[in-house]
């Protein structure tokens, strides 16, 4: 299930006990959930932002084994911070100068992380919620989800989505596949749980709503 409320202690006291989060991470074999709690907290406690994005340059920066595990695992919880969160200014130069240290190795899994945050940095405009399993999964390999929709009197569609497409940039997807494209109604998609079920606002992130999905 997607991480429920939870209670915190002090700024101080929780960013030592993510600090304790990102190195335990270096070594974790399953490190999706552990990835998602630091992201949890970091959506609850706004001002543990900019400190996680300052510690994981720091970690990704001569690491004792570059390209290994640990590394990787740095540079993915990196990846997911950039479709989350957008640091604050500053911390943005400083993250942008380390991210074109790392595009100088072209070829390498650390070059290849910095261009998708570097182009994930460009279109984060912040979350509602923070990247379910299923997305932490894909983003630790660079990927798009697979949404699948179900349109009535047609068959469910499949669509590729990122951490940045919008209900509406599906809907006109949608609207040209099915060919309503000259089709003088309005479309828009829905989501229904067991208890109701609403409108998506046209400029809600379907990656936000498979998290509450989850």
């Amino acid at each position: 299930a997607a991480p429920g409320p939870r209670s915190y202690t002090t700024l101080r006291d929780e960013a030592v006990k993510l600090f304790n989060s990102l190195q335990q991470l270096e070594s974790e074999r399953d490190p999706v959930p552990l990835m998602q709690g630091v992201l949890q907290t970091c959506l609850d406690l706004p001002p543990l932002v900019d400190e996680i994005y300052c510690q994981l340059v720091k970690q990704t920066t001569e690491p004792p084994a570059p390209g290994g595990q640990g590394d990787l695992h740095y540079w993915q919880l990196l990846t997911c911070m950039s479709c989350t969160f957008l640091p604050s200014p500053p911390v943005l130069r400083f993250l942008r100068f380390h991210l074109d240290r790392r595009s100088r190795f072209p070829g390498s899994e650390m070059a290849k992380y910095a261009c998708f945050i570097r182009e994930a940095l460009r279109k984060t405009k912040g979350r509602e919620c923070v990247p379910s399993l299923e997305e932490i999964l894909v983003l630790m390999r660079r990927q798009e989800m697979i949404c699948t929709v179900h349109c009535p009197g047609a068959p469910a569609c499949s669509v590729a989505i990122s951490s940045h497409t919008t209900a509406e940039e599906v809907a006109r997807e949608l609207v040209s596949r099915l060919g309503l494209s000259q089709s003088p109604n309005l479309f828009a998609l829905y989501e229904q749980s067991r208890r109701r079920e609403q409108p998506v606002r046209s400029a809600a992130l379907l990656a936000d709503v498979l998290t509450r999905f989850e």
